[in-house]
């Protein structure tokens, strides 16, 4: 298949390796020449084109870190306008659904359709082709956009209607988020009995309270060390949670205080709603 890549940094230029490999033909938006080259490097056709992408592509994939580059993107540039009737849009960006609405509906005067479709993992899953990744659309949209992204993903979930990729990815970050706040709780909890963190998250990633979070803390030696690693990431999404739950009138109850003490100190206040 013909695809376009936008947003090849850390988690996309695996993900262009990837596609490559598996047979796609890819153009891929590189603004810098060492961008350029180590994307053609690794197989990539190059542009510095939105519209050259466009052209040469059935599927577009965005891969930029925030809602407002999406928008920009998809909406203020000539993405829209110069893509074939029929091509897919597929909006790997953690976002709100508001913005995978607004997107589908100008998208769609345009003959074009659009999944939102969120990830969860890091550039060493995409290189494992093992990415997790929640697909919200309409199915045609969804199998079409399934048969690219399965190049590094596994799984490939379909959630729900477009929109539903997004609020999934929140809710799961959510979580990941409280869970980090209970590891350091847990930590401030083994201090005041005496153990060494260092000891702490060696041993409790074998044990019953074991996961994912923890495992994910230990890795990095300390909490302090793996917030400073993804803090920048999660708060992200955790604002933009923040903002559908008050939105919507919800209510993260006992997630709250867990989530503050998970992305501390630069965590936003929790709605109350």
């Amino acid at each position: 298949m013909r695809v376009g890549f936008i947003g090849a940094g850390r988690m996309g230029r695996p993900m262009v390796a990837r596609l490559v490999e598996a047979g796609h033909t890819v153009c891929a938006l590189a603004r810098t020449d060492r961008a350029r080259e180590e994307l053609a490097a690794i197989g990539a056709i190059t542009t510095t084109s939105v519209i050259e992408l466009a052209w040469a592509s059935e599927v577009v994939l965005v891969c930029v870190f925030t809602d407002e580059q999406v928008r920009e993107i998809c909406l203020d540039g000539p993405l829209l306008a110069e893509l074939p009737r029929g091509a897919l849009i597929v909006v790997h960006t953690t976002g709100s659904p508001a913005t995978a609405a607004v997107v589908a509906a100008t998208a769609h005067e345009w003959g074009i359709g659009v999944v939102d479709a969120p990830v969860s993992g890091g550039p060493h899953d995409i290189a494992a082709g093992t990415l997790t990744v929640f697909l919200g659309g309409a199915d045609p949209d969804v199998a079409t956009a399934r048969a690219v992204v399965r190049a590094y993903a596994d799984p490939v979930l379909h959630v729900g209607a477009l929109g539903a990729g997004q609020r999934v990815k929140l809710v799961n970050n959510i979580l990941f988020a409280a869970q980090i706040g209970l590891v350091a709780e847990a930590v401030r909890l083994g201090a005041q009995l005496g153990l060494p963190e260092p000891a702490l998250l060696a041993a409790l990633p074998h044990a019953s309270s074991g996961g994912r979070a923890i495992a994910s803390v230990a890795s990095r030696g300390s909490v302090d060390e793996f917030r400073s690693t993804v803090g920048e990431f999660l708060r992200k999404d955790i604002a933009v949670a923040h903002d559908l739950v008050a939105a919507l009138g919800a209510d993260l109850g006992l997630l709250g205080p867990a989530i503050r003490a998970g992305v501390a100190p630069s965590a936003p206040e929790a709605p109350t709603a």
